[in-house]
């Protein structure tokens, strides 16, 4: 009878390890490595550099791709307006996309900066501007702390970089976990991810529309791989003890910096953590976007772009930029809920 009743569960296990190894190769196939990976001294990191043509103004620009993220999403956001204006360089964090997680140090902040910090220079980048997105923003905040001459200026993108009361999503804090992670990892967060996709890509937009090839061109699914899906919890999961610690130096900080954020973030505290950073940063702008979410790299990059050309030394009106954005999306929310309004029914004839 125990016996029987121990198969049921194990044999649950083994199901949906074998649907995890097997979604695995799938989603390989189907989104293969777009990058190239480089040694940069006891690991692999993956990027796609993209140098500078003849058009060049702006100087070298780096992207950091948020939590459950990889390069494809910076990627499919700024290049085709970018490209060819600077020396570009997309990458993927330790342990995201198809790069190596490296040491235990990776799971910090300081620990993936220093690792981009290297990329850079086997790239043969000596400083640039970096824009971080989300979680990207802890680590933009960590590079310019621990290389501030590679430091060019800082793109706060919805960033997360103080601390914020309560803590993280309940399958962060087990997928973390040294066995229980694990077995958690490789058996349940495929097929259990897999049906939020979907609802999930949907609600880091949101107030704001999705584009519709979204999903297809920025391959988010890749992180429900069993190691990168505990490499990207053990990050998100230690990022609030580490911005305890960390968030006090930020006024250390001196380069030119830019902080676009919504009042609609259904992800990051934008009070906390953008209105922190403007306080903490001296000099720095913070542009506030109402009806703006989690993606102002997708919502308004012609915003973000102009912030980087300021950054550069350009003289940009930001502010007057962000009315522009806010009166385009008041109409579109207004369009959207137009729309879902269900007409009133006629007489029957």
């Amino acid at each position: 009878m125990l016996t029987a009743l121990l198969a049921v569960p194990f044999a649950l296990a083994l199901a949906g390890f074998l649907f995890s190894a097997w979604q695995t190769q799938s989603l390989e196939r189907r989104y293969g490595n777009v990058g190239e990976r480089i040694d940069i001294g006891g690991m692999r990191m993956n990027s796609v550099f993209v140098p500078a043509g003849g058009e060049v103004d702006l100087p070298p620009i780096v992207f950091i791709h948020g939590a459950s993220g990889n390069l494809r999403d910076p990627m499919h956001a700024f290049r085709p307006a970018l490209e060819g204006r600077a020396d570009l360089l997309f990458l993927d964090r330790p342990g995201h996309g198809y790069s190596d997680r490296g040491g235990p140090e990776n799971a910090r902040p300081d620990g993936q900066a220093r690792a981009i910090a290297r990329l850079m220079e086997a790239r043969g980048m000596k400083r640039a501007i970096i824009v971080g997105h989300s979680f990207g923003g802890a680590i933009a905040a960590s590079f310019a702390l621990e290389h501030p001459e590679k430091t060019a200026g800082l793109l706060f993108l919805a960033p997360a970089t103080h601390p914020w009361p309560g803590g993280v999503d309940w399958y962060y804090d087990i997928a973390k976990l040294p066995v229980i992670g694990w077995l958690f990892s490789h058996i349940v967060a495929m097929p259990a991810g897999l049906t939020r996709i979907e609802s999930g890509s949907l609600s880091v937009f949101d107030p704001n529309p999705r584009p519709p090839d979204y999903v297809d061109a920025t391959a988010p699914a890749l992180v429900l791989r069993p190691a990168t899906f505990r490499n990207n919890a053990i990050d998100v999961a230690s990022l609030l003890d580490y911005v305890r610690r960390v968030q006090p130096r930020y006024r250390e900080i001196r380069t030119p910096t830019v902080i676009v954020t919504g009042d609609s973030d259904g992800i990051v505290y934008e009070e906390i953590h953008s209105r922190g950073l403007a306080r903490d940063i001296a000099g720095s702008e913070l542009v506030w976007i109402r009806n703006l979410g989690h993606k102002p790299d997708y919502i308004v990059t012609d915003l973000a772009i102009e912030a980087i050309e300021k950054i550069a030394g350009r003289d940009r009106d930001l502010q007057e930029s962000a009315r522009r954005a806010e009166a385009r999306l008041a109409k579109d929310i207004t369009d959207q809920r137009a729309a879902q309004t269900p007409l009133t029914p006629s007489a029957p004839i």
